[in-house]
C-alpha cells in the first residue's frame, strides 16, 4: 500500500524533479510534487511525495524531519486527507 508525506518549509528552487530526488534513496517512488500558485506558478514551498512502501515513507519521515535543505528545516509528516466541509473556508471570488 502507498503512503503520501508531507514535505514543508521547501526552499523555492525546489521543483518536482529535485524533490524526487531529495527522497529517493529511501525506497520507490510513486510521485513527488511540489505545490504551486495557480496564478504565478511559483511554489507554495510545500509539496508531497507518495511512497510504494509504507516502511519506506516512514523512514524518510524519521529521517528528513528538521534535516537542513539550502538553509531551510524542511518539516515533514505523514500527509492529512483533505477535510471536506472543512471550517476553513475557501477562496470564492466569483460568489453572486
Amino acid at each position: 500500500m502507498s503512503k503520501k508525506i508531507y514535505v514543508g518549509n521547501l526552499p523555492w528552487s525546489v521543483d518536482h524533479d529535485k524533490l524526487k530526488e531529495l527522497f529517493a534513496s529511501y525506497g520507490d517512488i510513486e510521485e513527488a510534487t511540489v505545490i504551486s500558485d495557480k496564478y504565478s506558478g511559483r511554489s507554495k514551498g510545500f509539496g508531497f511525495v507518495t511512497y510504494v512502501n509504507d516502511a519506506d515513507a516512514d523512514k524518510a519521515i524519521a529521517e528528513m524531519n528538521e534535516k537542513d535543505i539550502e538553509g531551510r528545516p524542511l518539516k515533514v509528516n505523514e500527509a492529512k486527507p483533505r477535510e471536506e466541509g472543512s471550517d476553513r473556508p475557501r477562496n470564492n471570488f466569483n460568489r453572486n
